[in-house]
């Protein structure tokens, strides 16, 4: 796999990333496979459907471990709470296959994507308004 351009890519893309980026990355894949599973539950491909399911758990695995539960406080444990959730309900959709837990999990990571998205927005800004804020060394800071 080293040698297709598109996983380098893919690679390169990870290596590089700051940490906000990773999440939405993480979000995105997310999305990606239980859309995934859900075409392969329709067209009766239950191979497909059980694999996506299982990439989309572990997505949601890897975004469980990494919350800082010391410094996110409250917010950490709801998000730990609903992936968790998240988790149990791909896990009956992939045992019944049934297609009601995957729409379900799929607004759930849309919201989740689209809030975080907004967050590093505003972060963004918040940093460009800190970095004007700051004066360089030698400098006269004029305000008024």
């Amino acid at each position: 796999m080293a040698n297709n351009p598109y996983q380098k890519y893919q690679n390169t893309q990870v290596e590089t990333s700051n940490q906000e980026k990773l999440v939405l990355m993480l979000y995105n894949g997310a999305l990606k496979f239980v859309k995934q599973a859900k075409q392969g539950l329709k067209n009766n491909d239950y191979q497909v459907t059980n694999n996506c399911l299982i990439r989309t758990q572990n997505i949601i695995n890897e975004l469980m471990i990494t919350l800082d539960m010391e410094q996110g406080g409250e917010i950490a444990q709801n998000l730990e709470s609903l992936y968790d959730y998240m988790n149990r309900r791909l896990i009956e959709a992939n045992i019944n296959k049934s297609i009601e837990p995957m729409d379900e999990v799929i607004n759930m990571l849309e919201e989740l994507s689209d809030t975080w998205k907004q967050a590093m927005q505003n972060l963004k800004k918040e940093r460009k308004v800190q970095k004007k804020q700051q004066v360089p060394s030698g400098g006269i800071s004029v305000e008024g």
